[in-house]
């Protein structure tokens, strides 16, 4: 374990240096894919405070919910920003939210440069991944494979060899990269990177959460909270798809019954006693981004046939 080191009278947090690299690398990247499809990056000098502000407080947002019984436990700890707790795939997920908003402006579409942030987000969390390694941070379960590791750290509740979950992100991430990469080379559509980037990062980490062996928030689901999920990311794609040929009136009702239907599945639900599995958060976030994901580019594509 290395988790800080000594520079004159300062120290150092490993996991710190690891995320300031991963951060300069991955916004050098995305810029650089940006300027190769042809998008305008004038707007990121014009609204950089902003990018900053949604980049910072994304990233804080998300830490804060992954450990929120130490933040529950101890309030006063959400405004002391500099203990280290930040995400950089919250800091991502805050600079594409804000890109959304800023790009309904422009001749570009929000797909368009989610087929750059993507790429560039896979590559800064392989440095993320291994700064969480050498720090301690989303440790793994207990192991007994020839390549487990050990801690001697009170972050880790483990003393005996545990999964480096953390390097099986890092190498994912990284290969990831090299993959889409490969597929924007060869692309002729829009979303294609984005949708063979999220799709995969979503059905590794689904995978991958089962190793670990950290504290989360616990979400409990049953195979039927699953089909109705999958139901309304499709119907909200058909909605999607068909909305321009609807009347207003047919929009109205198609969009209360949406939305009374699931309104009442979840009253209905508290009355059923079915068989639920333990999720961790990020699964379920997984599972959410991956069928939004998929609906997303379907939709997208259909609109804009050209793209």
């Amino acid at each position: 374990m290395f988790e800080a080191f000594l520079v004159g009278p300062f120290l150092v947090w490993t996991r710190v240096v690891f995320l300031l690299l991963g951060i300069w690398l991955s916004v050098e990247f995305f810029l650089r894919l940006s300027v190769s499809a042809h998008l305008s990056i004038q707007h990121f000098q014009d609204k950089a405070w902003q990018y900053l502000a949604a980049f910072l407080g994304g990233g804080r947002l998300f830490a804060m919910l992954a450990e929120y019984h130490v933040y529950i436990g101890d309030p006063i700890r959400i405004f002391i920003v500099w203990d280290g707790g930040w995400s950089f795939i919250g800091g991502a997920i805050g600079v594409g939210m804000l890109l959304w908003w800023i790009s309904r402006t422009h001749r570009a579409t929000f797909l368009q440069w989610l087929d750059a942030l993507v790429p560039a987000a896979s590559f800064g969390l392989f440095f993320d991944w291994l700064g969480k390694f050498v720090s301690g941070h989303a440790y793994g379960r207990p192991s007994d494979m020839f390549w487990a590791v050990t801690y001697d750290t009170l972050n880790v509740r483990y003393t005996v060899p545990i999964h480096p979950v953390q390097l099986y992100y890092a190498l994912f991430f990284l290969l990831l990269t090299f993959v889409l990469l490969v597929i924007r080379k060869r692309s002729t559509r829009a979303g294609e990177e984005t949708l063979v980037g999220v799709v995969c990062a979503a059905l590794v980490t689904f995978a991958f959460e089962y190793f670990r062996g950290d504290f989360t928030i616990p979400v409990f689901a049953t195979n039927l909270d699953i089909v109705v999920l999958c139901a309304l990311f499709l119907s909200l794609g058909i909605f999607a798809a068909i909305e321009l040929k609807l009347t207003k009136r047919s929009v109205m009702v198609y969009q209360s019954a949406l939305v009374g239907s699931f309104t009442l599945y979840i009253i209905v639900r508290s009355f059923l006693h079915l068989p639920s599995h333990e999720l961790r958060f990020s699964q379920f976030l997984a599972l959410v981004a991956l069928l939004a994901t998929i609906v997303y580019v379907t939709v997208h594509r259909r609109k804009y046939p050209h793209l």
